[in-house]
Order: C-alpha cells, then structure tokens, then sequence
C-alpha cells in the first residue's frame, strides 16, 4: 500500500493528464445502473422520477444512466426534477450524451456537466463525475477541452459501433468504456461473451461496463426500424455471464425505452413513443425486476451464495404464437434478413429463486398442466422453459407452492393484423 502522499501525488499526475487509474478507484466497488431515456419525459412530474427511483431503488439498482438529447427543450426542467428527487432518496445520476440522434457542442456538454457535477447524487468516481454517451466516437477528440472546462470527469462512453478493438484503440481518450453489445447478433439465438472478454483485455485495466438487457423488439417505421432480438433464454444468460465476467460496472438497457421493448417496469402511457403503443400497452415488465435484488447482490459479493430477499420466481411469454399471422416484416435482429419468427420460439420462460434450486415447476396453459425441470441453475436461480406451442388459454406457473396467473395466450391474430413479439412479464 503506497503513503498517502505519495499516492495523492500520482492520482494529481493522472489528473492533470486527463486520465484517472481505474484501478485506484476510491467508489465503493462495483454499481449497477439503469440506463432511462430523458427524451422520453416531456411534461413530467417530480413525482414520476420520484416512482421510478424507489422502484428501481428497491430492486437494488445504484443509479439511472439519463440519456440525453441536446435538442430536448425540457432537459432543463427534468434534469433538475432527477437530481433532486435522486438527491432526497439516496441514489445516484450520471449524464449519458445521446450523441447517435444529436449534435452536441462542447458548451452544451461542459455546461450539464458543471451544473450536475456538484450535485449530491452525481455519481462520482475518485471525486470526478461519471460521463458517458450513447455512440459519438466522432466526437472523441473533443473530450479533452471537457476535462479542461470541467476540472476533469470520469469517461466510460459506448463507442461499440466501434468494437473492442476500435475501442482500445483510444484508449488513451478514456476511463473505460460501456459495451452496448447486450443481445444475441442477428440470426443468432444467444450472446456469448466473447465481446465481453475482447472489451476488457482492450481496455487493460480501465473500467469496463457491462450491458444487461432483458429483451428487445421494435417496430417504427418512422425510425426504419423493425426487428426482434432472441430474448427468450436472454435476462438469465446475460446475468449469469455478468456473474462470470464480474465487470466493475454494469447498466441495465433499459428502465424505460418503451418502443424498443427492453423496459423493466409497467410502461408509463406519457411515455411511450409514437407507433409504439400497439405493442407496449399491456405488456408489463415489471416482473422482470424480480430477481435483480439476488443478482445484484451475488454480482456485488463476486459470488453466488448470498442471501435470498425472498423465494418466488418471475416468467416472461408472448401472448400469440409466432405463426398466429404474418410477422409484419419484422426481421431477427439489428440488419437481419430472416424472419423474426425464426429467431424465437412459442414458449414459456421462467427464473425461480430458492434456496434448494432444480426443483420441478408446474405451468397451466388452458387448464392442462405440466411438470417442468430446470435446464439451467447459477447460484440460486434456475431458468426454466415450456412450449406453448399449438396451445392457447390462461397462463399458470406454480413454483414452491405460489401461483401466478397472467395474461392468456391467444390464437387470434393481433389488431395490428401481425405478430407482436414483446413479451407479458408475470411475478409468482
């Protein structure tokens, strides 16, 4: 252990070059974080923020991540709206510069940076804001005069349209970086970590930010978007990767972006972007944020023998077939070509917490039930799937003697007149 001058006199030289040595971090070990769309919260009360961060406080979530737009007019009431209603309840705020969808100058991003980094619930690393975006490698040389006009931030961007080589390429630039990279690729049914690893050995030992999403589909014309992403086996795998890849921060993607189905609360109606609401409406996530408390925890003790909240179990099922009707050009996955149909199948999936984990679950679909086993266990969770295939009716899982019932699956075709391929979540 260096002398507390000597390592005050290194941590200035870092300082003064612009950089700070992750591996001296003084922030308490490692967070989790949520990554919340401000574009998304025009017109909205203190007591919206106010929700959201003791429900995602309660689920053991450090902080939001608050993507921002420089074109947003009310960025300046509803960022400090978060801050305050962070401030009060103990939780943590970072800025995320949208800079795919915006053009930022360095004013505007020197000036949210200075009026937010003296805030009780900036999120801070070795005393200096953390700072990250969404894309703008572009923009990298422009963080230097950041520093310069800040006093120094924390820089974890996601430059993943870079990979992880093009990423330590600039190392130099940053403090570590946030891979995007949460969902399997296109016409592929599960994510390995390879990006995870490649991320890591590339940024040496700078901090590395992990994605974590629970699933993905969207469908906006107006964005020329419309594609799904395999998220049947996703939120158990990707957690069960982060406990294995144990990296020093991870960012849930995402809390609140409605019309790319990867949200973990109930969709908030002011919320939801245009065109999205066919297939956002009545589908609640909330129950996805289940299992976070055990996760988080485990991740946190860098091991997978930590206390239970509580035993229960979450699921998470489309409500059609997916050959109900036309998949409505969806494809499979970001650039994909194939069918999204080919990239999902009609089945139940289920995460159960216990402290005797394997056991068998029961799941009803239209009155006929069956015994399930577990094709999976980490720790204390175990996942679980079951065909609903050629089958319709009520939905029951029964996991330790708790029963769920949710949404009925359909054999009718959607009003939209194609598949919806977001998913219902359910807590047992």
């Amino acid at each position: 252990m260096l002398p507390k001058l000597v390592t005050s006199i290194l941590l200035a030289a870092t300082q003064v070059a612009g950089l700070v040595n992750p591996s001296k971090r003084a922030d308490g070990g490692r967070k989790v974080f949520a990554h919340y769309m401000v574009g998304l919260t025009s017109g909205q009360a203190s007591s919206q923020w106010e929700k959201d961060i003791s429900d995602a406080k309660s689920a053991g979530i450090d902080g939001f991540a608050l993507n921002v737009g420089s074109a947003d007019s009310w960025n300046g009431v509803q960022l400090p709206l978060a801050y305050d209603a962070a401030s009060s309840a103990g939780f943590s705020l970072f800025l995320s510069f949208d800079m795919a969808a915006s053009s930022w100058t360095t004013d505007q991003v020197n000036s949210l940076i200075n009026q937010f980094k003296g805030n009780a619930a900036q999120f801070k690393v070795n005393n200096l804001p953390l700072v990250s975006t969404f894309e703008g490698p572009d923009w990298a040389g422009n963080w230097a005069t950041v520093r310069s006009a800040t006093g120094g931030i924390f820089l974890v961007p996601d430059w993943s349209s870079l990979g992880p080589s093009g990423v330590g390429a600039k190392a130099s630039l940053i403090d570590g970086a946030f891979n995007w990279g949460a969902w399997p690729y296109s016409n592929s049914k599960t994510l390995s970590t390879d990006g995870d690893t490649q991320y890591k050995s590339a940024l040496g030992n700078k901090a590395y930010m992990m994605g974590v999403s629970p699933y993905f589909y969207t469908d906006l014309p107006q964005y020329n978007k419309n594609w799904y992403s395999t998220s049947d086996t996703l939120w158990f795998n990707r957690w069960t990767q982060a406990l294995d890849i144990l990296p020093d921060y991870i960012e849930i993607i995402t809390w609140n972006d409605y019309g790319e189905s990867s949200y973990i609360n109930n969709p908030v109606t002011a919320q939801i972007v245009s065109g999205a609401e066919g297939y956002v409406n009545g589908f609640d996530h909330t129950a996805f944020r289940f299992v976070l408390p055990y996760f988080i925890a485990a991740y946190k003790a860098g091991n997978t023998d930590v206390a239970l909240p509580s035993e229960g179990a979450m699921a998470w099922y489309r409500t059609t077939s997916k050959s109900v009707c036309g998949d409505g050009g969806t494809v499979w996955g970001q650039g994909g070509s194939a069918s999204a149909a080919d990239g999902t199948d009609d089945v139940i999936s289920v995460i159960a917490l216990s402290n005797s984990p394997g056991a068998d679950i029961t799941v009803s679909i239209g009155g006929a039930s069956q015994t399930v086993k577990a094709s999976s266990t980490k720790g204390k969770a175990s996942f679980y799937t079951v065909s609903f295939a050629g089958k319709t009716g009520d939905v029951t899982v029964t996991v330790g003697g708790k029963s769920t019932t949710g949404p009925a699956i359909s054999g009718s075709c959607p009003s939209s007149g194609h598949v919806n391929f977001n998913a219902v979540s359910i807590q047992i």
